[in-house]
């Protein structure tokens, strides 16, 4: 019963997100048609659409796209792999975790993006500044999600590893990691976000190809429907990542009976 409400929440709740996102295209296509909102500033929606088409079927921002892509693979790699090992090791060793735990909580408060320009000295103009720059950005959200989800493994959990005569490690990769996979993924669905904030926006700033550089072009050449085009493009991987992890992440929730 309570896994069919939830069902049911769940429904209600992709119908209104999907009721919301309709409504903002058509009070944004009618805006834009009455030249409410001008061309220069904004093209219809069903332009943008009509744009991304194009951009898809020419190919000719391929490059680019693969760029990009290949890039936010790269730094979210990292940014997953490292966090994970550095959240393990601080929740393993409690003195260095209340040393280090400070620094993690004031870490965002310091946008990455001042750290380019060292980036750009130590690593060239190119793909590793801008994957160093996503991963530095996704890999904290990453640390603190694997300590979180260790620090909720209930202590029966716990206490049957033991009983059972584990090591730490098979502990750890046997007991623990299974029933903190769900705060695990919500340390990844984070590290994908900040790293794709991140390298776009290196993008924008230096890079020599990528989506963000298109982009830029597009608006300092008032090219609406490139610029437009690309961002839908954007926007569109993004979801396509963030909600296939959020489905996977209430998954979790719902097998380990979490809120």
């Amino acid at each position: 019963m309570s896994v069919g409400v939830a069902g049911l929440q769940v429904s209600r709740t992709a119908v209104a997100r999907t009721a919301l996102i309709l409504g903002a295209f058509v009070a944004l296509e009618v805006l834009c048609r009455v030249q409410i909102i001008d061309r220069i500033t904004m093209i219809p929606p069903t332009e943008m659409l009509s744009s991304l088409g194009r951009i898809l079927v020419t190919g000719r921002f391929n490059e680019d796209i693969a760029f990009t892509i290949w890039n936010t693979m790269a730094a979210i790699a990292i940014a997953v792999v490292g966090g994970f090992f550095i959240g393990a090791l601080l929740h393993a060793v409690p003195r260095l975790r209340r040393t280090v735990e400070p620094l993690l909580s004031a870490y965002y408060a310091v946008p990455i993006f001042v750290f380019y320009p060292l980036l750009v000295v130590a690593f060239g103009v190119g793909r590793a500044a801008l994957i160093a720059m996503g991963a530095l950005f996704g890999i904290v959200a990453m640390v603190v999600n694997t300590m979180l989800g260790l620090d909720r493994v209930p202590a029966v959990i716990v206490k049957t590893a033991s009983i059972m005569k584990l090591g730490p490690w098979l502990s750890l990769v046997l007991v623990r990691l299974p029933a903190a996979a769900p705060h695990l993924v919500t340390g990844v669905k984070l590290a994908v976000a900040y790293s794709v904030i991140a390298i776009v926006a290196g993008e924008f700033i230096l890079a020599t190809a990528g989506m963000g550089k298109r982009i830029a072009f597009g608006y300092n050449d008032f090219d609406n429907p490139t610029m437009y085009g690309m961002l839908l493009l954007l926007l569109a991987l993004v979801m396509i990542v963030n909600g296939a992890l959020s489905l996977w992440e209430r998954r979790l929730h719902r097998r380990f009976g979490q809120q």
